[in-house]
């Protein structure tokens, strides 16, 4: 069968569904509702019926669960709130680990429930709930077998212990639900149980681990009537107070505003974030970037993480374009100017996002943010005068998806993004066709992309185009997969996307095997090899092809372990010669490497990483190696040192070019990471949290040797004037956060956060570690302190104001 007919047969072939017996929650109405403790001593949980007979699901699916650790679930619901229930059974409560964490950070050494609902019965999408044995709640929304925690609602759960083992207690306001306005639900649930010390999953419904997403084996719930959705309108207002010292000179920053969720139907929510303000978020963890490429840091801004699961589609929304560094640049200087501000990133004003899905599982989402004008500021050293230049315009931001889900476990999506910014700068729309397609019976998956970039700039219109497909095998133990990728010259999504490379035409096979069902030796293995061609498509020309192979190993005592190798053959990279249509061929390798990772039940537990690699006909290699050992205290306190060292001997790449040619330079290449996070819990509620980072990096090139880059990708010896620019490196950032947090009511959170930075980049390569650190501490620290203090308002308790 070619790949034509096998794509077709996947796409419109009826095949068989699941097989699969699915359990009935018969829910009921209330008038009396409990009270939130996690004491299940109400007389209303004594009157309702228990759900019970719980089936295996992890670390496999066949044994049974034994009488003693039997868990039962109850659900009621009034007009405002669904109650649940939880009763895990335990004949040892004293063994059950109850390690203290903050909201989303359940799955630490304890046990878990969760509730898994579907208000729509699709099979695709969920809400899912969670609590551990040590009070920690959490929240996530799950998609095609994509778990987003993110996603925050606001919810009440608490947890008790006794002789018989542990309990737990939820109400869930149908304000943190999205259902039809229809008199009777059609709706799904499943309930897990992790038991921690046992390293067990148990499941309410019955899920077949090797087959489909989990969000398909959920049970039915019926006898949910007569329910309206509420005004969906809550409020997030917040105020923040920020104190900076630098070098000498200290600022005071005070700033207040507010998020905003609203529901605008019973399917579809609004939300918006109004003079935001996000001088808390997570420091990023800046590198020695030595490459062709920008240096890109994951999303911490709250806005930007929650609830883009939509806007995800297509793999061509990176919202850190959103706020950052201007795209115009300063221009030419006169003889006696100087750049005295210079902004390095850009301020937004608002941003909105609209997203939902209906009762016939179309998903719809829309974004919008502006960003404000950004001016340097350039002063004539001899007059003192002073100008601005327009580095940014305002800018409009904007995204439109389309996604259409079928037969629980397949979608085809429309994406659409655009970027408008005022006057002659530069315009860009990029739009993608994405297809998630499987079988029922979930044996086969096709899915793949077709994106079209359009870029407007003072020269004209550039379009650019770039298509993915592959075809999986997803069921039985031997997997298989086939695919294809291209870009031609021109693709460019980077306005609002990210993409480093084009230009290419790619192949890729894959197998693996894995097990499902746990062994007298392990619990789980999965053996994985792949194979790549890699093709320009202009010209038509091998860039080079690998090999790469993986396994990956745990133990029933929760010892993991994992082998990798892999072999490259000779390269073209045409990105690292920084020159269109030249390349630079870099010699054929191999590398292998593993890694073990210890009991995380244990006080104290351990990662460590090793790998090598070796070029051929070349002095060059690289080693690698990560210790992370970790010690919980006791319950309340856990600290996790890591250190990572990596040195690349005989290394070469880009130094300088010019008219006269391509130089390329030998370096040695080191780096040293080292990390510590330490939390001390008080309790679910509070928590003090040390994040530090130091990360030290050389370049070192006194080996003087340079050649410069022939037309065919060779090198030849050649002199260099150092006089052009200086390679040698030395760079050593330092970052320290100290918090302490405060959740003190549903939804609302106070933080306390010091912040300690300091940065040196050097040309002194040959600094060791010691003298590179006693020179990074002569440099200007930065001291940061702010307090912001978001205070969580539900309108439907403001009773008859609106």
């Amino acid at each position: 069968m070619n790949l034509r007919s096998l794509t077709l047969l996947l796409l419109l072939l009826p095949t068989l569904s699941l097989c699969q017996v699915r359990k009935n929650l018969e829910a009921t109405r209330i008038d009396t509702p409990p009270k939130i403790d996690g004491i299940l001593d109400d007389a209303i949980w004594q009157e309702l019926p228990a759900f019970n007979d719980f089936n295996m699901y992890e670390p496999g699916n066949d044994g049974e669960i034994a009488d003693e650790y039997q868990t039962e679930v109850k659900f009621a619901y009034d007009d405002n709130y669904v109650y649940i229930a939880g009763y895990m059974y335990d004949p040892n409560p004293e063994s059950i680990l109850t390690q203290f964490s903050q909201r989303d950070e359940v799955f630490v050494q304890a046990d878990v429930f969760t509730v898994a609902l579907n208000t729509y019965n699709d099979g695709i999408n969920e809400t899912r709930f969670y609590i551990n044995s040590a009070g920690a709640i959490g929240d996530a929304f799950v998609s095609n077998g994509r778990t987003d925690f993110s996603y925050n609602v606001v919810f009440s759960a608490r947890t008790s212990m006794d002789e018989k083992g542990w309990y737990a207690e939820f109400r869930i306001p149908y304000n943190a639900l999205r259902f039809p306005e229809i008199d009777i639900q059609d709706w799904s649930i499943n309930f897990y149980r992790r038991l921690q010390t046992q390293n067990e999953t148990h499941t309410w419904n019955f899920i077949e681990n090797s087959v489909g997403n989990e969000t398909q084996y959920n049970g039915t719930v019926s006898g949910v009537q007569g329910i309206n959705p509420p005004l969906r309108l809550t409020l997030f207002p917040f105020v923040q107070g920020v104190a900076t010292t630098f070098d000498g000179e200290s600022e005071t920053e005070f700033a207040a505003g507010m998020d905003i969720k609203y529901g605008l139907s019973d399917s579809f929510t609004l939300d918006a974030t109004l003079i935001p303000d996000f001088g808390q978020a997570a420091f990023d963890e800046v590198r020695l970037n030595l490459g062709p490429f920008e240096q890109t840091f994951g999303e911490n801004r709250q806005f930007f993480v929650e609830g883009i699961e939509l806007f995800n589609k297509g793999n061509i929304f990176f919202s850190r374009r959103v706020g950052n560094a201007p795209t115009g640049s300063v221009g030419p200087l006169d003889e006696n100017e100087r750049i005295i501000e210079q902004p390095s990133k850009v301020n937004l004003l608002n941003a909105v996002k609209i997203s939902g899905r209906t009762k016939e599982k179309l998903g719809v989402g829309f974004f919008n943010a502006i960003t404000e004008r950004t001016f340097a500021r350039i002063e004539d050293t001899l007059t003192g005068e002073r100008r601005k230049v327009l580095i940014e315009p305002l800018a409009n931001y904007n995204i439109f998806v389309l996604d259409q889900q079928w037969n629980d476990n397949s979608s085809i999506s429309l994406i659409n993004t655009n970027v408008l910014r005022n006057g002659n700068f530069r315009d860009a729309n990029v739009t993608a066709l994405v297809f998630d397609v499987a079988d029922k019976a979930n044996t086969f998956r096709t899915s793949g992309r077709v994106v079209v970039s359009n870029v407007n700039e003072n020269n004209g219109f550039k379009t650019g185009l770039r298509t993915e497909f592959d075809i999986f095998k997803t069921k039985g133990n031997w997997r298989y997969r086939f695919g294809h990728d291209f870009a031609n010259t021109t693709l460019d999504i980077n306005d609002l996307g990210l993409n480093f490379r084009n230009n290419f035409n790619n192949f890729v096979v894959g197998g693996s095997y894995q097990i499902f069902e746990p062994t007298k030796t392990f619990n789980f293995y999965r053996i994985n090899l792949t194979v790549r061609h890699r093709r320009l498509y202009d010209p038509d020309v091998q860039t080079g092809n690998s090999i790469f192979t993986n396994a990956f190993f745990v133990t029933p005592e929760r010892f993991a372990f994992g082998v990798d190798g892999s072999y490259n053959t000779e390269s073209d990279d045409y990105f690292e010669p920084r020159v269109a249509g030249r390349f630079l061929t870099y010699p054929s390798n191999y590398g292998f490497g593993g890694f073990v990772s210890s009991d995380f039940r244990k006080k104290f537990a351990y990662d460590i990483n090793v790998g090598y690699r070796k070029w051929d006909a070349e002095q060059q290699y690289r080693y690698n190696i990560n210790v992370s050992p970790r010690y919980r205290f006791s319950d309340n306190f856990l600290v996790v040192w890591s250190t990572s060292l990596s040195k690349n001997e005989n290394n070469f790449g880009w130094i300088f070019n010019d008219d006269n040619g391509i130089i390329i330079g030998q370096r040695d290449l080191t780096n040293l990471e080292n990390s510590l996070t330490a939390s001390y819990n008080f309790d679910p509620y509070k928590a003090l949290d040390l994040r530090f980072r130091n990360f030290w990096s050389t370049a070192n090139h006194s080996d003087n040797v340079y050649w410069m880059l022939e037309e065919d990708g060779s090198r030849t010896r050649t002199d260099y004037d150092l006089a052009n620019r200086d390679p040698d490196t030395n760079f050593n950032i330092w970052n320290l956060d100290l918090s302490f947090r405060w959740r003190f009511a549903p939804g609302s959170e106070a933080t306390l956060l010091y912040r300690n930075q300091i940065f040196n980049v050097t040309d002194m390569a040959n600094l060791n570690y010691s003298e590179s650190l006693e020179s990074l501490f002569e440099q200007p620290a930065q001291h940061t302190l702010s307090l912001r203090i978001t205070y969580f308002v539900d309108v439907n308790n403001f009773g008859n104001w609106f």
